[in-house]
């Protein structure tokens, strides 16, 4: 697909729109109690596993002095999340995060806003306009059609920011419908040109959430709209990136990581493929080669898709054996094939990156 050119907007060192590439963001699950090694172990692994951008619900002066601590230590640029309290916009950004959400259905008077557009031109901090469909002022929360609506709100919104001059800004239109998510998204790009977070927002919990996004966010994409997505999910924040990778690969919009194929579970399997695949999860995750890897039962599917894969790995009875390209290179057992996989994936990834 051809991908629109949007304006380019920088959250802290990653630039959103543009072309650029499209980032993956999560958002964190529970109250920030305090600063301190295991909260910056914890951002930093989600990191590692492919997350761009992380945002945090700022609900008091507590909040933000600990996103103070965290944005110059951070791996990745941090974002307050800012709903009804305008001063914790302004405080939040006082403190240094990357960008605000602020949502127009109940942040308040324009004169409110105004104060954080200038507070944010004085930081060079970004700004997203999020809008969800629920939140709706109530003047128009009774409008037969929604995405209608939602468009009417924004457009004053990008008309206020026009009037202060400041066009650091990315828009967000979610809704727990999916349709009217892709038909607002879809909308709003035709007649703007600046970066859109995508996202269907209240998904629900691992399936329905990756079924819906997947078909949601997969349309737009394929149009060739969106710069930074979320699958939002009621479950851990680990699944939220790995979703959001496998649907930018699906894509051909990520091209570096693991492309993994494996087995379900059947009557045939004489290799645990559940229980590697769930061992091994994060690890892959980490990885950032183009690298493919071939799970397999049993042999009846296991040639076929071990002969293609750079790697891969079955078993029979207590034998497990690891492939290179459908060839033997390593006879283990269960005990030690994930140590021994490690080891031999770690020689392709070494040739990978010295080719």
């Amino acid at each position: 697909m051809e991908r629109k050119i949007t304006k380019k907007v920088m959250v802290g060192k990653v630039p959103i729109g543009s072309g650029n590439s499209i980032s993956i963001q999560t958002m964190w699950d529970r109250p920030i109690r305090t600063y301190n090694k295991a909260l910056l172990e914890e951002i930093t692994a989600l990191h590692r596993l492919g997350c761009n951008i992380i945002r945090f619900s700022a609900q008091s002066e507590a909040d933000i002095e600990i996103l103070g601590k965290l944005v110059p230590v951070s791996p990745m640029p941090i974002v307050a999340d800012i709903h009804f309290d305008y001063k914790l916009a302004l405080k939040s950004i006082e403190a240094g995060v990357h960008k605000i959400r602020i949502n127009p259905g109940n942040i308040g008077a324009d004169w409110k806003v105004r104060e954080i557009i200038h507070a944010a031109a004085d930081r060079n901090c970004a700004i997203r306009i999020g809008l969800n469909g629920g939140s709706l002022p109530l003047k128009l929360r009774n409008k037969r059609n929604r995405s209608e609506a939602m468009i009417l709100l924004v457009e004053d919104y990008i008309n206020l920011f026009l009037s202060e001059s400041f066009e650091n800004i990315i828009v967000s239109l979610k809704d727990s419908d999916h349709e009217t998510t892709y038909n607002v998204n879809k909308q709003f790009s035709q007649n703007f040109n600046y970066p859109l977070h995508l996202g269907v927002t209240e998904a629900g919990p691992v399936i329905p959430s990756v079924a819906r996004s997947a078909f949601t966010l997969g349309r737009l994409l394929n149009e060739g709209i969106g710069d930074t997505i979320r699958v939002s999910i009621t479950g851990p924040l680990r699944d939220e990136i790995y979703a959001g990778k496998e649907i930018l690969k699906m894509l051909n919009l990520q091209e570096s990581g693991i492309q993994l194929i494996s087995c379900p579970k059947c009557g045939r399997a004489g290799f645990d493929t559940h229980w590697f695949v769930t061992e091994m999860q994060d690890y892959f995750q980490t990885i950032t080669q183009n690298i493919s890897i071939a799970v397999m039962g049993c042999a009846v599917n296991g040639p076929g898709e071990a002969s293609h894969a750079d790697m891969g790995i079955t078993g029979i009875g207590k034998e497990v054996f690891i492939f290179r390209k459908g060839e033997i290179v390593r006879k283990t057992t269960i005990p030690k094939c994930k140590l021994e996989f490690k080891d031999e994936l770690q020689k392709v990834i070494n040739e990978k990156t010295n080719n």
